[in-house]
């Protein structure tokens, strides 16, 4: 086990709360945020997003370290790296950091409870059924709901959440919209599923990726990487051709066509799993489809204020 020469406090506490993997549950915020005042109409709050967004945040760290100091109690966290590890290097005890989890989930909830009291009920339910996912995680992701689990929080209630801080109202826009995001999370970490399958079956954990097996495991990647292209295409046409133009995807979401070219590279490291061009490119897929994710989810938002701005001009 390695150990380090004195980290400080603060670095110690960056290494177990892992904000390098925030894009993920931030970015439907800011995407949610943006469908609210471009297609709801709605006021932009910019108090009430800079509050719904240190929320996420709060929660999504607080729900990583509780799940780290889970797998690192079953023994599945055996290796140090760069960004992660701070239970493996004995730099933190389990019980400071199941400690720091609850007072960060406490920190969450009471911003989210005021937040509530601003807008009503309907983010009540959002951020209950959030939170229990956050808290239950752990057990979640050894009975191969860990997908479903990071679907729902850090895609579909991220984005609704912040649709409803904004307008006080429930719509399904934010749910539909969101889906090809929250497949991209979901595909970072069936990326890391994949790659720890063999552990994950030695320790008895059950992940959709161990369920699957390699050869599936490989279709499901390219569902949940090329899926969001899909949909997107389906939203964007599918009513035009219906003759059902009330607020349907603008044109301008064709831009998120430009990650693509992403999307192929990281298909073509899936498939060379077995003989990679790099050592790294299939241990690191995870963060590699981390990265296109963030790509894809800025270029979603961009398309909705490119749309903002040309009707604008109009």
């Amino acid at each position: 086990m390695e150990q380090a020469a004195s980290p400080s406090f603060l670095k110690k506490w960056l290494i177990a709360g892992r904000p390098w993997a925030l894009p993920a549950s931030t970015m439907p915020v800011i995407f949610g945020t943006s469908l609210a005042v471009v297609i709801g109409k709605a006021a932009f709050l910019p108090g009430r997003f800079f509050l719904a967004l240190i929320a996420m945040v709060v929660l999504h760290t607080a729900a990583n370290m509780l799940s780290d100091v889970f797998d690192f109690k079953r023994g599945l966290d055996r290796n140090v790296t760069p960004v992660s590890g701070a239970l493996v290097r004995g730099w933190l005890s389990p019980r400071q950091v199941s400690i720091g989890a609850g007072v960060l989930f406490a920190a969450g909830c009471a911003i989210g409870l005021y937040l509530v009291h601003l807008t009503g009920p309907v983010l009540l339910i959002i951020g209950v059924a959030g939170v229990m996912i956050g808290v239950f995680y752990s057990g979640l992701k050894v009975h191969a709901l860990g997908d479903l689990a990071v679907f729902l929080n850090f895609g579909i209630f991220g984005s609704l959440g912040a649709w409803v801080v904004q307008t006080r109202a429930f719509s399904w826009i934010p749910v539909v919209w969101t889906v090809p995001m929250a497949l991209l999370v979901s595909a970072i970490l069936h990326a890391n599923n994949w790659r720890d399958t063999a552990m994950d079956k030695e320790k008895k954990i059950s992940t959709v990726a161990s369920l699957l097996g390699d050869k599936r495991s490989l279709f499901y990647y390219g569902f949940l990487i090329f899926g969001p292209f899909v949909i997107d295409l389906i939203l964007i046409i599918g009513p035009r051709l219906a003759a059902r133009d009330q607020r349907v995807m603008p044109l301008t979401f064709l831009v998120v066509f430009l990650a693509l070219p992403r999307a192929m590279a990281l298909w073509g490291r899936a498939r060379r799993r077995r003989a990679p061009r790099r050592p790294l490119d299939f241990i690191i897929l995870d963060g590699a489809t981390a990265q296109y994710n963030l790509s894809f989810g800025l270029l979603s938002t961009a398309a909705l204020w490119l749309d903002f701005i040309l009707n604008v001009v109009k």
